[in-house]
């Protein structure tokens, strides 16, 4: 089957978030006099939310703690500094205008809530030539459900076997294969020395954001 759109997760896949992340996680434990944690621990959970993130950084000390109170104080960081050290992974830019120039269209489907995807998007003018956003609370359903993919593949009017869904987290595969979609896994992403990417069974894994390219190629002329 040819490729003829592609679906993105966020983080971790199109943007490197791990640092504003990591600064929102470092401002709660110093209010809450912790030690802060080295961006070599905190990048490989930064695909994981602010509940992955929080117990990285406070380990077996969490329950001491009001887990609400330490959500809401990371969450408000985070908003407020969403956009001081994101940036694009390398080549992903290439990519998306690559897209863009022939006319495929692409999307994100993140379960990022729609407040924080909302707000970082725009930082970006590329993300203006998406053609759908879906976030982890556009619907009932997040990620490794299909229905946000499902949802997507409805706005963009492609059929699943002809659209490809990248991501960097066992989620994301899981998703694009209950959705009957070609996944593709970004090795480049947040993933951890603990996490068994073999048994995840993506279609596709890729090393650089361009790689993406290759792979419609491929699928295209093997179809």
């Amino acid at each position: 089957m040819s490729i003829h759109a592609v679906l993105f997760d966020l983080d971790g896949t199109l943007l490197d978030t791990a640092d504003d992340l990591g600064r929102a996680l470092n401002f709660v434990l110093q209010e809450k006099s912790m030690p802060t944690c080295h961006p070599e621990h905190y990048r490989t959970s930064a695909s994981h939310g602010s509940k992955a993130m929080l117990n990285l950084g406070f380990g077996e000390h969490i329950e001491r703690h009001d887990f609400e109170e330490l959500k809401s104080l990371f969450l408000d960081f985070y908003l407020n500094n969403i956009c001081h050290h994101t940036c694009f992974f390398p080549g992903v830019e290439e990519l998306l205008y690559t897209l863009t120039e022939n006319d495929i269209p692409w999307g994100v489907v993140t379960n990022k809530p729609a407040y924080l995807t909302e707000k970082l998007l725009p930082h970006f003018d590329l993300f203006k030539h998406s053609k759908v956003n879906i976030s982890g609370d556009t619907l009932t359903k997040a990620k490794p459900h299909p229905e946000p993919l499902l949802f997507a593949l409805k706005h963009i009017k492609v059929a699943p076997e002809n659209t490809l869904y990248v991501g960097d987290a066992e989620r994301d595969i899981k998703a694009a294969k209950a959705a009957n979609m070609p996944s593709v896994l970004a090795a480049y992403g947040y993933i951890s020395e603990q996490d068994d990417t073999e048994s995840w069974q993506a279609d596709f894994i890729i090393d650089n954001a361009l790689d993406v390219l290759s792979t419609i190629k491929h699928k295209t002329t093997t179809s």
